[in-house]
């Protein structure tokens, strides 16, 4: 690759970053989703009926501190992670922190829930929920999932809902994942995946992006940077279709780190 082409390429993924966290951040201040499941007032939550569609329990919706939950995700990835008592839990792209609270939970007062999210008004908005939920063993980090503001092998399990397929560098924020795991923790992530290739006209629009579609990566793809990452035992996992018109489906991704 020439200079030339790396510049390129940089500017094409700051761009997107750009886009998603302006879009995300009207996201963050109105409520509105990317996916059309939450309503459009600020103080209305995601429908409940389409949350426990991806796998959530009535308990999970009535936990969780109002405002918390937008409707962003595509699964339930607490509910696959096998969270226990006292660990750190690492949540990339945590929104309005529904599935940090939640994982907060499953670890107890001996445990800690870390989310990173990239966009500051939903930093705002975790944080003011925060304030106002039972737990005092989450914390909401500005940052980008492909540059983590956590230390080397300090996390046992990281989560995810629908975030990975809107970065521009997947294969970093599964290297970054490796680093920040300790030895044998454990990658529970659910996302969006292609089953292929998709045309370029999609993978190049940012409302398509935006729309958790765009960017999705293939299923080899996707196994392929897990392995390259360093991560074993891993598996993608198909849970259902996704969109009527592109090849996208929503799956489970987990991994394992080497002990």
């Amino acid at each position: 690759m020439t200079d030339t082409d790396s510049s390129s390429n940089d500017t094409t993924a700051n761009d997107q970053r750009t886009h998603v966290r302006d879009r995300y951040g009207t996201i963050a201040t109105t409520g509105s989703s990317c996916c059309d499941t939450a309503d459009d007032d600020a103080d209305v939550e995601a429908d409940p009926s389409q949350t426990l569609a991806l796998g959530y329990d009535p308990d999970d919706l009535e936990n969780a501190p109002d405002g918390s939950n937008l409707g962003l995700g595509c699964g339930n990835p607490v509910a696959i992670s096998n969270l226990e008592a006292g660990e750190t839990v690492l949540d990339l792209g945590s929104g309005g922190g529904f599935d940090c609270f939640l994982a907060a939970r499953e670890v107890g007062s001996e445990g800690r829930v870390v989310g990173v999210d990239m966009t500051p008004e939903m930093l705002e908005r975790a944080r003011s929920n925060a304030v106002d939920s039972e737990f005092d063993n989450v914390e909401f980090r500005l940052g980008e999932i492909e540059h983590l503001p956590v230390a080397d092998a300090t996390v046992d399990t990281i989560i995810s809902n629908c975030v990975v397929n809107l970065s521009p560098d997947k294969r970093r924020v599964l290297d970054e994942a490796f680093r920040v795991l300790r030895p044998g923790g454990t990658l529970a992530i659910s996302d969006l995946v292609a089953t292929e290739p998709l045309p370029e006209e999609i993978r190049e629009n940012p409302d398509a992006i935006d729309a958790c579609v765009g960017g999705a990566a293939t299923i080899d793809e996707l196994e392929a940077w897990l392995a390259d990452a360093g991560f074993v035992d891993g598996s993608i996992t198909v849970e259902g279709e996704w969109d009527d018109d592109l090849p996208i489906v929503s799956a489970r991704i987990e991994a394992r780190k080497p002990t």
